[in-house]
């Protein structure tokens, strides 16, 4: 799976809102700041922020000390989240929408493996939430199972 710069850029902008909101910043902020402190094209930024909106994990407020806040609390929204709002897909299959990935219509006889860490992706990033993200520790799979024992 190559999640794209859309997705990737989405999650730096929730957590930089995180941890502003976190470190006292008066609420709403300004994409301008998020874009500098992150280094990420304002035009791009406001792209992304119209589909977080339209999502519901963020909210817009006009005027002159307008900008954006979360809409949520950074415990309640997980990366899973920002990541399928800005429409990046999770899937790391080459199937389309039939299920099948060759061009005889069957499926590859990698597909159930693909599939499973698709499925293992997608359960950890449900797993972890911005405040995760923001805390500073080293974010570890909280997903079951004796082999995530040897990720540390």
């Amino acid at each position: 799976m190559k999640l794209s710069t859309r997705g990737r850029y989405a999650v730096m902008a929730m957590a930089d809102m995180a941890q502003q909101v976190s470190a006292g910043a008066p609420s709403p902020l300004r994409l301008g700041a998020i874009a500098t402190r992150q280094e990420i094209s304002l035009a791009y930024l406001e792209q992304i922020f119209s589909d977080l909106r339209r999502h519901g994990l963020v909210q817009s407020t006009r005027g002159a000390h307008g900008g954006y806040s979360l809409a949520k609390d950074a415990t309640e929204i997980n990366v899973s989240d920002i990541v399928l709002a800005v429409d990046e897909p999770l899937d790391v299959t080459r199937c389309r929408q039939s299920g099948a990935c060759m061009s005889n219509h069957v499926r590859c006889l990698t597909h159930d493996l693909w599939d499973n860490l698709g499925r293992q992706i997608e359960t950890y990033l449900q797993s972890v939430s911005l405040a995760d993200v923001i805390a500073g520790d080293k974010v570890e799979p909280k997903i079951g199972g004796e082999h995530n024992a040897h990720l540390s």
